[in-house]
């Protein structure tokens, strides 16, 4: 075990300390989380995967959940850095990567700049890649105003607002919806356990990065997942052109699915990343 790695943290390359759940034995699936959450929000599918033999890892990215709350780093580059750092400490090979939201483009970032020998396949949740705001390279994202209505939102009363985006992250602000508010709790508890210093630098992160080459560079095996009814990461502007872009893409798109699927689709995402994993 070498010095900068203990049971459960890690130590990045500017002293910052990054935790992370280790289950299991067997291949390894690293997992990365979403903004503004931490490692535990992929609980359902660490336990699923471990249970049928799987060693499963997820981190809490700096800023956020039990890692060090850092003034520094809070960009895309420097998580992908941070991940590769947990990847290397633990001496993982063969790993199949998979990422939410913020944590697709953690895993595209980390592919984009350490390349594949460490892993063998990759999976792309509600992912924001390639690129969520529009461009001129994306005519069709999301205005800029829309991610400024969210920093907005963050600075006045974070607290309130993530409980407010809980809603459509989850879908639950649709017709007919059943709404959890346990689960709609957790959220919130997971959004707060993150600093004001890192949710508000993370939103241009998930925002405005453009993952393009990234894209380019996984030549590995790669599903993308994602929800049609996703009022947080629009499926067209993403999930579509994405697995355009990648060289060995798969599009799985989960019909009335929104943003929240690891949590409000569970069976059917464990069941399929379960069957990814031996194919």
């Amino acid at each position: 075990m070498s010095a900068n790695l203990t049971i459960n943290t890690v130590t990045a390359r500017d002293g910052s300390i990054i935790h992370f759940t280790d289950w299991g034995h067997g291949q390894p699936v690293v997992f990365s989380h979403g903004w503004p959450l931490q490692g535990d929000a992929w609980e359902d599918q660490m336990m699923f995967l471990a249970e049928h033999g799987y060693r499963v890892i997820a981190h809490d990215r700096r800023g956020h959940g039990a890692s060090s709350k850092a003034w520094h780093g809070n960009d895309m580059d420097t998580y992908a850095d941070d991940l590769a750092t947990l990847i290397e400490a633990l001496d993982l090979n063969g790993a199949m990567l998979v990422g939410h939201s913020t944590g697709g483009g953690e895993v595209a970032r980390y592919i984009g700049r350490h390349g594949t020998g460490r892993v063998s396949r990759a999976v792309l949740i509600g992912a924001v890649t390639p690129q969520m705001m529009q461009s001129a390279a994306n005519p069709d994202g999301v205005p800029l105003a829309a991610f400024d209505g969210i920093r907005e939102g963050v600075k006045a009363d974070r607290a309130q607002f993530f409980l407010d985006l809980s809603m459509p992250f989850y879908g639950f602000n649709r017709d007919g919806a059943k709404v959890s508010e346990g689960m709609r709790q957790t959220f919130w508890l997971q959004g707060m356990r993150c600093s004001l210093k890192s949710a508000y630098a993370c939103i241009k992160q998930f925002s405005e990065t453009d993952f393009t080459e990234d894209l380019k560079k996984m030549s590995i095996p790669t599903l993308v997942i994602h929800g049609d009814d996703d009022q947080i990461v629009p499926l067209a502007t993403t999930a579509r052109r994405a697995v355009e872009i990648l060289p060995q893409g798969t599009l799985s798109v989960y019909e009335g699915a929104g943003h929240g699927l690891p949590q409000t689709h569970k069976a059917r995402l464990n069941a399929e990343l379960l069957a990814f994993l031996r194919s």
